[in-house]
């Protein structure tokens, strides 16, 4: 089963791909604008949208982990003045 077409008002922020009129649902990449919405089915170019994905995830994820890794020395800062 394919996912309904969305429509512009349904997509939320946090669904686009790094602030792109792109979004996935389910296993399909569809390219969504106020004037309507286009399923994307060249393999070329959902491979190129498979991959940004995962990158962005990954830098993501790195920030995260830079992140946490700053909070924790300045956790450990802060007991080591007491």
């Amino acid at each position: 089963m394919s996912s309904p077409t969305p429509t512009f008002s349904s997509v939320r922020s946090s669904e686009r791909l790094a602030g792109t009129p792109v979004i996935r649902r389910g296993a399909h990449w569809w390219l969504v604008t106020p004037t309507g919405s286009i399923l994307a089915n060249d393999p070329a170019f959902t491979g190129e949208l498979d991959r940004f994905a995962a990158d962005m995830a990954a830098a993501d994820q790195a920030v995260a982990e830079v992140l946490a890794t700053r909070k924790d020395q300045r956790k450990a800062a802060r007991k080591a003045r007491r």
